[in-house]
């Protein structure tokens, strides 16, 4: 049997998947906490990625690996290869004026950013930290020779090269950050200059097969990778009229489409995917923290709330929660706060705010499900995978809330089976991934109830925008 590695390095944690290359099943798989927080050193990253290694039982019999990951981010590196400082995260707001400036400064404003790059930048874009970090840590920028993303850099640390010029990236990751076009398949350098005076050294962009080396000291490949959402993707087969909804500290709706997009509202960013095709996406800045919060509230842990919430009729009987625990990315409201609303002697129980916790993030999903059928995805079920979906009044809510069947695949770790998928396809060297069966998919539906986001998007107008 032919073992193959996937790595999910998430937000939260560092995940490994061992799996034969021929079927994907998994053989054995381990995990390591990252720190919280909106930035981090670089090292826990690896850190936790070679405890994720120890804990799956090691590669000393696996032929390929290939590294998922948080998108967006930025990771600076001075000519030497060191890291310059601690990695903004995809969560960071503190960019979001940056972004707001870029925006601005860009003849066309926001459809001239969808025409160059297919999205308009957010505070969590890599070129809005870029802007960022010229303008506050001018000796920081001045150090930095290479810009790159989170996976790459966890790529170009198992390669060992040392050098920043072997450094390599994928096109969705890319895609994520400001200044790489999915439609020319380019890099836009005079958008990296507009955000920062100067043009660091950027990752070379592989193909989905490509390889980007072999891990420093072993015969084992490395596939180019993937953002994590990309991965995903790969994993659960994601077709036409599929739309994958990822709940997990983020919230995700997207779809692999045929051609590249360009929402010029910036609800969509126009990323490409880990096949060569295009990948429309959604971000909620909130999903399962919201969860462990009104969970936290109300005194008990997620499985009770998830029973909770399924006591509730439909609506929390006029309970409406806006979940923007931590700002807002869809829509752009970084400065936001979160709001419970309709509160009366009769509702105030712990089901209705639960269900209503529940019910309000997959109103953010939803919303940006419309997003992408306004862009010209086709929608006929949505795929539910990530921690969120392990929850069974998530699934069952889920499709009085978005309208559509929900499924759900039995893939416990979508994102790293997704980088194992891409580390069978890259070894093969073949035109095409592996076919990976994916079995159980359970399938729920449910009456759709309109009138649950009819009273969310107008109590969502309610929310505070500004700090």
């Amino acid at each position: 049997m032919t073992l193959v590695a996937g790595v999910d390095s998430s937000t939260q944690a560092c995940k490994v998947v061992i799996c034969d290359a021929d079927t994907g099943a998994v053989v054995r798989s381990g995990a390591a906490p990252h720190p919280g927080g909106t930035e981090i050193a670089p090292d826990e990253w690896r850190r936790a990625l070679h405890a994720a290694f120890e804990a799956a039982g090691g590669l000393a019999d696996v032929a390929a690996v290939s590294i998922a990951a948080q998108q967006h981010g930025m990771v600076g590196l001075d000519d030497g290869g060191a890291v310059v400082r601690d990695a903004l995260l995809w969560n960071d707001l503190r960019s979001a004026e940056a972004a707001e400036h870029l925006v601005a400064e860009l003849p066309g404003g926001r459809a001239g950013w969808a025409e160059a790059v297919g999205s308009v930048p957010l505070a969590s874009f890599t070129v809005a930290k870029l802007r960022w970090l010229a303008e506050h840590e001018p000796r920081n920028l001045a150090r930095t020779a290479a810009v790159c993303l989170p996976h790459d850099w966890l790529t170009w640390t198992l390669a060992g090269s040392g050098e920043v010029a072997a450094l390599t990236t994928d096109r969705s990751d890319a895609s994520g950050t400001g200044y790489w076009s999915p439609r020319s398949e380019a890099y836009r350098t005079d958008l990296i200059e507009l955000a920062c005076g100067t043009a660091p050294e950027v990752p070379r962009v592989l193909a989905p097969w490509e390889l980007a080396g072999t891990i420093r000291g072993s015969d084992a490949v490395l596939g180019c990778g993937a953002g994590d959402n990309a991965a995903a993707a790969l994993a659960v087969g994601l077709g036409p009229g599929d739309v994958l909804v990822s709940l997990g500290t983020s919230g995700v709706a997207c779809a692999v489409h045929a051609a590249p997009t360009a929402d010029a509202s910036g609800a969509v960013a126009g990323f490409a995917d880990a096949t060569g095709r295009y990948l429309p996406l959604v971000c909620t800045l909130n999903a399962t923290r919201v969860f462990d919060a009104v969970a936290a509230m109300l005194g008990v842990d997620r499985a009770e709330m998830s029973r909770l919430a399924l006591s509730a009729e439909p609506g929390a009987s006029g309970v409406t929660i806006v979940p923007y625990w931590e700002g807002e990315r869809t829509p752009n409201r970084p400065f936001a706060t979160g709001a419970v609303h309709g509160l009366t002697l009769a509702n105030s129980t712990s089901a209705n705010l639960a269900r209503a916790a529940i019910e309000g993030v997959l109103c953010g999903l939803a919303d940006g499900i419309d997003a992408l059928r306004a862009q010209g995805v086709a929608l006929s079920r949505v795929v539910l995978v990530g921690g969120g979906s392990r929850s069974e009044a998530v699934r069952r809510i889920g499709p009085t809330v978005l309208g559509v069947r929900v499924c759900v695949p039995a893939l416990d770790e979508p994102v790293a089976c997704g980088a194992a998928r891409q580390a069978a396809w890259a070894r093969s060297g073949a035109s095409a991934p592996p076919e990976w069966p994916v079995a159980n998919q359970a399938v729920h539906e449910a009456t759709p109830a309109p009138f649950v986001r009819e009273r969310y998007a107008r109590v969502r107008e309610f929310t505070a925008t500004t700090a």
